[in-house]
């Protein structure tokens, strides 16, 4: 039944009944004309609701669907009676889903009356600005990925779309980011799901990650398949490779997408048969120890034609880090790029635990990375990404001010799709067409719509991070240091970053280690040929169950 007539068009249906009946009793007296009227009303509603082509959800849900709109409409003024506050984050807040949609749709985004928020409550966070702010003529800040090992380097927008695979996101949403990442002149990471025939279409440049599924460039046993990644590597719209060690919604978990859902679209796009279930592991088997990592990407990096080869990580046990950088000075091979993915991120379903308990955040993983490439005097070779709950131009400042090279975003590039955190990513009933394979339901997003909105986010929230560098005093966002961003830590002090996280010096894990308590514990034990646990971390767990 739900195939023949789904159940969110019952009210549509039942107006139309209504408006059918009341005309039949219209001799009947006033109440029928007025039935009448207001069942006309509404079916005219439902019908320009399904016609139009602006809103998915209104496709989606004829009549019902101006529900939200009412109460979107009201809430301001009725914002004490309902239990959400603006600012609290659950897991974004009214106020940054807001200026998503403002942005967006390149609507006004300036806010009355002064700041919702409490600037003496701990944690409360702002930016200094100069008495002699810069000039700065564009917004469309720019950054080099691609070391000496790379011939194909890549120019880079620093605000680009993170990683969402075709298969979590629909067609007409993967085709509306990537026609916005063409417009507006940024990348589009395809995911772990391989590279899709909507990827294509419009030719967005384009971040290839490869998972531990190697999917796009797999054997039928599900082992790596060299000659077929470079096919796709070599194509001109793949700018970058990224090999996805973890990420930050389920670090170190595996996924299995279920036979029923292996489409043909997906079963092309990643390699795998239909019918049977596509299994993403846990682990990558085309290398188990730091030194294998490395040559596994100076060998992406060689078969790609040169482009800008790196990896992605939310960052678990130090010492695997530390291994891998270790290694980097074995073997003198660097990746291009690393892309650090705070605990914090996720746009489709992961197990409670790991999306509430597992990984680091983006700050501190960020700093651990940004360190150690700054103690081996590495930082100036290699670029860093990051990822993790960056939705405003505030939030990209504080990200390159903790050692980022380049932001990227996935939550907020799907508010800019038409998402409205309806917690349905899982469930394949996304209301508004963008992470569901409904086809009843994403093919109502309009790709052109979306795509200019997604490209006015990108660009809206660039001219307010040139807005907040040229008030500091600054030119570019690479400008931008600890010093500049300051945070309440009570109610009557507060601290610059600078001063309340350590920060190595260039240099000092050579032949040395810095006054840092991680650093300490864990450096020396860790090893370029082993992601194992040093030898001192289980003599310390030993001691203590004794």
């Amino acid at each position: 039944m739900d195939k023949l007539l789904p159940r969110r068009y019952l009210p549509f249906v039942l107006c139309l009944l209504a408006f059918g009946l009341s005309l039949a009793m219209l001799w009947d007296g006033v109440i029928w004309r007025w039935l009448a009227a207001l069942g006309g009303f509404l079916c005219v509603v439902g019908v320009l609701d399904m016609a139009q082509q602006k809103s998915t959800l209104r496709r989606n849900f004829p009549i019902t669907a101006h529900i939200r709109t009412f109460f979107e409409y009201f809430r301001p003024m009725l914002r004490q009676y309902v239990v959400e506050d603006d600012v609290e984050e659950v897991p974004f807040s009214h106020v940054q889903r807001a200026i998503v949609y403002q942005r967006s749709k390149n609507v006004e985004d300036k806010r009355p009356f002064g700041t919702e928020l409490n600037v003496y409550a701990d944690n409360y966070e702002w930016i200094n600005h100069s008495m002699a702010p810069a000039k700065i003529a564009s917004h469309d800040f720019r950054v080099n990925i691609g070391g000496d090992q790379c011939s194909q380097p890549y120019s880079a927008s620093v605000f680009n779309i993170s990683a969402m695979s075709f298969g979590s996101l629909s067609a007409n949403a993967i085709r509306a980011l990537n026609e916005g990442a063409r417009r507006g002149g940024f990348y589009h990471d395809t995911g772990e799901g391989s590279i899709s025939a909507y990827h294509r279409e419009n030719g967005g440049d384009l971040c290839w990650e490869i998972g531990s599924g190697y999917f796009g460039c797999r054997n039928a046993d599900g082992s790596f398949d060299e000659k077929c990644f470079a096919v796709n590597a070599q194509s001109p719209q793949v700018k970058m490779i990224e090999i996805k060690l973890s990420q930050g919604a389920k670090p170190g978990h595996g996924g299995v997408l279920p036979a029923a859902k292996v489409s043909k679209e997906i079963s092309d796009a990643r390699g795998v048969p239909m019918g049977v279930d596509c299994v993403s592991p846990a682990q990558h088997s085309a290398f188990s120890t730091p030194l294998g990592l490395l040559e596994f990407v100076a060998r992406l990096r060689k078969e790609s034609g040169g482009k800008p080869t790196g990896f992605k990580l939310a960052l678990g046990h130090p010492w695997e880090w530390f291994g891998i950088a270790k290694a980097m000075l074995q073997s003198g091979i660097l990746p291009d790029f690393i892309v650090v993915d705070g605990g914090e991120g996720g746009t489709g379903a992961a197990p409670l635990e790991f999306t509430d308990h597992v990984g680091a955040p983006l700050r501190e993983a960020l700093l651990l990375v940004h360190n150690t490439l700054v103690g081996l005097n590495l930082r100036d070779k290699i670029r860093i990404g990051a990822s993790g709950k960056i939705i405003t131009a505030f939030d990209v400042a504080r990200t390159f001010a903790l050692g980022a090279d380049w932001c990227n975003a996935a939550r907020g590039y799907m508010f800019a799709l038409g998402c409205i955190q309806s917690l349905n990513c899982h469930t394949d009933r996304c209301p508004t067409g963008v992470a569901t394979q409904d086809p009843s339901r994403w093919k109502k997003l309009d790709v052109p719509d979306k795509s200019e909105r997604v490209k006015m986010f990108h660009d809206n929230t660039l001219k307010a991070l040139k807005e907040l560098i040229a008030a500091s005093g600054l030119d570019h966002p690479n400008k931008l240091g600890p010093e500049h961003i300051i945070r309440r830590v009570s109610s009557v002090e507060v601290r610059s970053l600078s001063a309340l996280y350590h920060f190595v010096k260039p240099g000092e894990l050579i032949g040395g280690l810095p006054d840092h308590v991680v650093f300490k514990v864990f450096w020396d034990a860790a090893r370029a040929d082993s992601f194992a646990p040093p030898r001192t971390v289980l003599e310390q767990h030993h001691t203590k169950t004794r």
